[in-house]
């Protein structure tokens, strides 16, 4: 028998890799009243689980007011040059192209910030009809799945097309074409679940962590069956209408610094809340998406593992001549990268308006351009459909 138990690393000590700042040691005292605070050591100090930093915890929010942590001109030279190793994959479509002939072009699509627009409430993220119809036509000319940490039912719910494979709970619950659509092709659906004695944990924690989060205004849990996800994408939205924002004078911190300590503050709070019920259960793990916190089964199990187990269940286990693309947007979405790059088959897309860390080749900026890019590799493919039919 397979085991997906996965070894839970070991903490880190406190204070451990800690970057000492010689200037601060020259610094006065700082006035009574006052907070004198050093964003470094206040990133380096906060921390989610196992000695994880909190420094990747904030990329969402840099994304968002990116000027918060750079002048203008680094980031203008940062995004230059991650340019230049990303670059946009509708400029190197006809590459792209080329390096596909003669393979079967295999689709995975992540669902939140590629298929449809991030938003604050997650139960809004719905698709526009024009990427609907789009998705719908990609289908009709490749092998096409929807890879996701949603619920596989309610990603279904916002995509709507039986023709998809559909791989939710970040790729722990697959499922195949419904039988009658014309990618079945009168096979047995495809569906594999290797977290399901999970299931009573997982709804066990849920309740819980809805009991315990309620003291986080805009904190919100959603339960995605096999994983759960703890949103904190309004967190700070809530806290500073209801005025609780530290005020400038009450730092020596500048304004765009002192919102961000205060950010952070208040999502390491939640942070802290999630762990609180997570240390009674050592089978789960916490990890942090974008502007989300996620809690898996610590099981060997990914995206990446749900990409190779559905080019598998499509015959191309050991196959050269195929050609996998996998457009996502989430950090969740880089063990599909990875693996994509470890098989040197098809490419990742990242779809992002900033400078990331990614094992992606390509790069798109919103689901708009996610939407242009899959109507060219249609209309590619039915020219060439056409163009054989001549011959």
């Amino acid at each position: 028998m397979v085991s997906f138990i996965e070894e839970r690393p070991k903490n880190i000590a406190a204070g451990q890799n800690m970057v000492s700042d010689p200037k601060s040691a020259q610094k006065p005292p700082a006035p009574p009243g006052f907070i004198s605070i050093s964003r470094k050591k206040l990133l380096q100090n906060l921390e989610i689980n196992a000695g994880a930093r909190v420094n990747s915890w904030v990329d969402s929010m840099r994304a968002s007011s990116p000027t918060h942590m750079k002048s203008a001109p680094s980031i203008a030279d940062d995004q230059d040059s991650w340019n230049l190793n990303h670059p946009s994959a509708l400029d190197m479509f006809e590459q792209i192209i080329d390096a596909s002939k003669g393979k079967q072009i295999v689709m995975f699509l992540d669902y939140d910030g590629t298929l449809s627009p991030i938003v604050a409430d997650p139960d809004r993220a719905f698709m526009s009809k024009k990427m609907r119809k789009t998705v719908r036509k990609l289908a009709k000319c490749f092998p096409t799945a929807i890879v996701s940490g949603r619920c596989r039912d309610k990603v279904y719910n916002f995509v709507k097309l039986a023709e998809l494979y559909y791989a939710g709970s970040h790729g722990m619950d697959i499922k195949g074409p419904e039988k009658g659509s014309k990618s079945n092709k009168d096979t047995e659906s495809v569906l594999f679940q290797p977290a399901s004695e999970f299931l009573p944990m997982i709804d066990e924690v849920y309740k819980q962590l809805v009991e315990t989060t309620k003291s986080t205004p805009g904190a919100k849990v959603e339960n995605n069956k096999f994983c759960l996800s703890v949103h904190f994408r309004c967190v700070d939205e809530k806290v500073i209408k209801g005025k609780q924002q530290i005020t400038n004078h009450q730092t020596l911190l500048p304004p765009s610094d002192s919102l961000l300590c205060f950010k952070i503050q208040k999502w390491s709070e939640l942070a802290q809340q999630v762990k609180s019920v997570l240390k009674d259960y050592p089978k789960l793990r916490l990890t942090q998406g974008r502007k989300v916190l996620e809690i898996r089964p610590t099981i060997k199990w990914d995206k990446g593992k749900a990409l190779e187990f559905l080019l598998e269940s499509l015959g191309f286990a050991n196959c050269t001549d195929v050609f996998p693309v996998y457009i996502g947007d989430d950090r969740t979405d880089e063990d599909a990268f990875k693996i994509l790059r470890d098989r040197g088959q098809g490419f990742g897309i990242l779809v992002s308006k900033f400078p990331k860390d990614t094992n992606a080749s390509y790069s798109l900026q919103e689901p708009d351009e996610v939407m242009d890019f899959l109507r060219r590799l249609v209309e590619w493919k039915e020219l060439s459909l056409r163009t054989q039919s001549r011959m």
